[in-house]
């Protein structure tokens, strides 16, 4: 009883899976229909069109575009309709307008303002100190300055050298 019952909750319940089927007049309207809906993206699902998308949505957008093109409508008047419905988001490629005009002049500005910070940068890399030499009397202070650093370190070495030979031990 215990196997029987665990088999009936482990069973592979049946899938419900569909597929929609049109009947077109003519192979030129299933061509369209085809296209639409490969053109046309989902509002729910944001990243699919509505072809491959199964939000209820995009089935909803699926039969509006079978019935308006068997009301004979263009393609264009099926995206104008659903434009007018679900707004310019339908589109994959949103027209020019005071709204969108973001999104078609944001990566030129992008790519000039790049533009423009590498060629800044590179003209500063270029530029060249050409004042390197010292002047007389700053020549004869960094002599002055090394022969005292020198005779400091050594005096130092000779200190060290010197406590080692009396202790026998390097501090």
């Amino acid at each position: 009883m215990v196997l029987g019952g665990t088999a009936l909750l482990t069973a592979p319940a049946p899938v419900s899976a569909f597929t929609d089927v049109y009947d077109f007049e003519s192979a030129q309207q299933e061509k369209d229909f085809q296209e639409l809906t490969a053109t046309l993206r989902c509002p729910k699902c944001q990243n699919n069109n509505i072809a491959d998308s199964n939000a209820a949505l995009a089935l909803d957008m699926r039969q509006k575009t079978y019935e308006l093109l068997q009301e004979g409508k263009s393609k264009q008047d099926v995206v104008d309709y659903m434009i007018a419905r679900y707004g310019n988001f339908v589109t994959y490629n949103p027209p020019v307008m005071a709204s969108t005009l973001i999104l078609w002049l944001g990566p030129l500005f992008f790519i000039v303002a790049g533009f423009t910070v590498l060629v800044m940068r590179s003209r500063k890399g270029n530029q060249k100190v050409t004042d390197t030499e010292l002047e007389v009397d700053e020549q004869a202070r960094l002599k002055a300055l090394m022969s005292e650093m020198g005779s400091e370190i050594g005096t130092e070495a000779d200190e060290s050298a010197q406590q080692a030979n009396q202790d026998g031990k390097v501090k």
